[in-house]
């Protein structure tokens, strides 16, 4: 290798390092960063430039504009903001609202899925009854037989005239931009957040994993799952499980905030006509907060919220997720639930779906839980795709974020909090079930694991922020 090219890679190392430093950020994330450079430098140059890049200084949309959507969800809500939270929920209601913009909004239904057949079916038939228009965003939209059923659908609504937008994620979707196009030739308007140009190295580490669907305003979709045929065939190990929520009633608003802010950020056009705003009238009798959260964001809201929520726990608080890579704040929040006597249960997948590297690092962070307590589970009928945290029968939470340190940091992300006895009573039970198809964690068996299985574990665990 020539001298100057030797001199120009140590230069920008260096670079790259200083201002990694200069930054302020997570010490281990930062250290993790200089490790991957020093130690690999061509191999992390080239993941630096895909996956290190901070833009959080960016907005998504002016404060104006922001305040505009926030003023025309509220107007459509009626009365039915709940100004005086119940005693119980107070603190995580208040954090919500304050740091995410979150209204807690009365006189909602939602129809819980676990079963991704039953989702769609319903999507399917609600998307035939839109009148208006049909907002459609999911990370995984893919080209197999259940996405040309959603497309001959959205094609054929944009074709009788109603407004249809469809946003997706474009690293997620890369392999699928004829899909896509074709759709756009046919009237649907189709836009991708943070288009990646690989040769001018664009934002490929902040992806838009939110899976929010809006349709005349009045009715929404928001969970873990995507529209690809694995979800109701399963996979090579078994099947997929997941959680997805179907939502009526006021609180819709908030889902179309979120959209919009997304649309407005893709495409330059903010849509604040209250058009988009209807007044809805009580669908149930549901007290529900959607926040959306994301990296330019001033507060990693969905975050605190899980936090709060193992805080305040008295009894009992169970999470399901298929990513398990937690930041030091959220390892010691269920440690510290645990060690007081809360009943904390974690369900994680036996096996990984693609990516081995976040499965090894994952089991990295077992032998703490179960040290304090926490009892953990590996799922062993398919994927564990769920991202749900109940509690003590009074609150629930669905949405897409999982509990890794990308989806707290660095993926936009989209969150329902229920606050329902009855609806907590009902996921608690789900959780039960799924228990059936798990083997719990045996802390003596666990730590008779080979030497060799231990040290793969903690060197993944070593790239876990940048995972």
């Amino acid at each position: 290798m020539s001298p100057w090219l030797n001199i120009l890679i140590i230069v920008v190392l260096v670079s790259i390092i200083l201002m990694e430093v200069a930054e302020n950020g997570q010490p281990i994330r930062t250290l993790a960063w200089i490790m991957l450079l020093v130690f690999l430098p061509v191999v992390g140059l080239v993941l630096y430039f895909f996956f290190g890049r901070d833009r959080k200084n960016r907005r998504m949309v002016g404060a104006g504009d922001m305040d505009r959507l926030q003023a025309l969800s509220e107007s459509s809500m009626d009365g039915l903001v709940c100004r005086e939270p119940p005693e119980r929920y107070r603190n995580l209601i208040t954090l919500l609202q304050t740091a995410g913009k979150a209204l807690p909004v009365g006189g909602n239904e939602a129809r819980v899925y676990t079963d991704f057949r039953a989702m769609y079916a319903d999507l399917l038939a609600d998307l035939e009854a839109a009148r208006h228009h049909i907002h459609f965003q999911f990370f995984k939209f893919e080209d197999d037989e259940f996405g040309h059923r959603i497309e001959e659908i959205l094609v054929r609504k944009a074709q009788e005239g109603v407004e249809v937008r469809l946003q997706i994620d474009d690293l997620a979707n890369l392999t699928r931009r004829k899909f896509f196009r074709r759709m756009a030739q046919e009237g649907v308007m189709v836009r991708s957040f943070l288009r990646v140009r690989f040769f001018l190295m664009s934002d490929t580490n902040y992806r838009n994993h939110r899976k929010n669907v809006v349709i005349d305003g009045r009715v929404g979709y928001i969970g873990g799952m995507n529209i690809a045929k694995r979800y109701a065939v399963g996979i090579r190990n078994g099947i997929w499980r997941d959680t997805h929520i179907r939502v009526a009633g006021p609180v819709v608003a908030q889902m179309q905030t979120a959209f919009l802010v997304d649309w407005k950020f893709s495409s330059r056009q903010l849509l604040d006509r209250s058009v988009y705003f209807p007044k809805v009238e009580p669908a149930g009798n549901l007290l529900m907060q959607v926040a959306a959260s994301g990296p330019m964001g001033e507060f990693r809201v969905i975050m605190q919220a899980i936090l709060r929520i193992f805080s305040e726990s008295r009894s009992y608080v169970y999470v399901q997720t298929p990513y398990f890579i937690p930041n030091e704040p959220l390892g010691a929040a269920l440690r510290n639930a645990a060690l007081s006597g809360v009943d904390v249960r974690l369900i994680i997948p036996r096996r990984d779906d693609v990516n081995f590297i976040v499965t090894l690092a994952a089991r990295s962070y077992i032998k703490d839980l179960l040290v304090a307590g926490v009892k953990v589970y590996l799922y062993e009928k398919g994927f564990m795709h769920a991202k749900t945290v109940v509690s003590d029968d009074s609150v629930f939470s669905v949405g897409s974020t999982n509990f890794d340190i990308r989806s707290f940091e660095q993926n936009f992300e989209i969150n329902a909090f229920i606050y329902d006895h009855d609806m907590a009573v009902r996921m608690r039970e789900a959780f039960l079930h799924d228990l059936e198809g798990c083997t719990q964690v045996n802390p003596e068996e666990w730590a008779k694991r080979s030497r060799l299985t231990r040290l793969g574990e903690s060197f993944a665990r070593l790239f876990s922020p940048l995972l």
